[in-house]
């Protein structure tokens, strides 16, 4: 009877693993690719709302955003959950750059999309690739709202000419990477990122986007993330870069 009962088990076992090859054979390797974009999908909601501030954060500059131009981000530290073959332990974000960079222009923390600001280990920066750069200043602890292009802490920063020559765009990069101070303002592409700070941004993206930010660091949280509030000041033209060499 023992032996009836096993042989009927092991033939319902055989059955089943049989169905399931049967329907796993079925399958086009299309079906297969529209159920990766599916989940892929499905992730990058995740995804969105990982990198999303807190209700608490929304709720307290809800006024703030009703405004246009404006936003709330996480900026998450660079290399904490940004993908990467030899990090297979570690939990990560599938989004390029993991979440470390945003582009106040595509309205994306996409690395790769005209990125106008980053984190990396405590510090903001500005200007990732080619002859791209751009211009941070602390303007301390201002009121977000009282910072507009008019106010006398933005003249630099907006009457700032953008060299159209590929020799002097790397000049500058150079110049803002070490630091210019001016009127006892100090001009940098990094600067630490220091809770309760408003911070003013010119991003130069060459054929790309050139703006001007203002922003306050609410907040930053247990993981090193930062929040960020943000509006946009002004939106100038795309620069134009003419390739050339240094002359000796």
């Amino acid at each position: 009877m023992k032996r009836i009962i096993s042989v009927a088990a092991f033939t319902a076992i055989a059955l089943s693993i049989l169905g399931t090859n049967a329907f796993g054979q079925s399958r086009t390797r299309e079906d297969v690719l529209n159920e990766i974009a599916s989940k892929r999908a499905e992730l990058q909601v995740l995804e969105d709302q990982f990198l999303a501030p807190a209700k608490e954060d929304r709720a307290a500059y809800a006024e703030f955003l009703r405004q246009p131009d404006t936003g709330l981000i996480r900026l998450v530290p660079r290399d904490v959950y940004e993908s990467d073959v030899y990090k297979k332990n570690r939990k990560t974000l599938t989004i390029r750059g993991g979440g470390a960079y945003y582009s106040f222009t595509h309205l994306t923390h996409e690395y790769g999309y005209g990125n106008d600001i980053g984190l990396d280990h405590g510090i903001l920066s500005v200007g990732f690739a080619g002859a791209d750069y751009g211009i941070l200043t602390d303007l301390g602890d201002v009121p977000l709202e009282e910072i507009v292009l008019e106010h006398p802490s933005v003249s630099f920063i907006a009457e700032y000419s953008v060299p159209t020559a590929e020799p002097q765009a790397r000049l500058e990069y150079r110049r803002f990477l070490t630091g210019t101070t001016i009127d006892n303002a100090l001009y940098k592409s990094t600067l630490p990122a220091v809770p309760g700070r408003t911070y003013l941004l010119r991003s130069i993206g060459y054929d790309v986007s050139d703006v001007i930010v203002a922003m306050r660091l609410v907040r930053k949280d247990d993981d090193g993330s930062v929040i960020i509030a943000w509006k946009l000041l002004k939106k100038y033209p795309k620069p134009q870069l003419a390739r050339g060499e240094t002359k000796p």
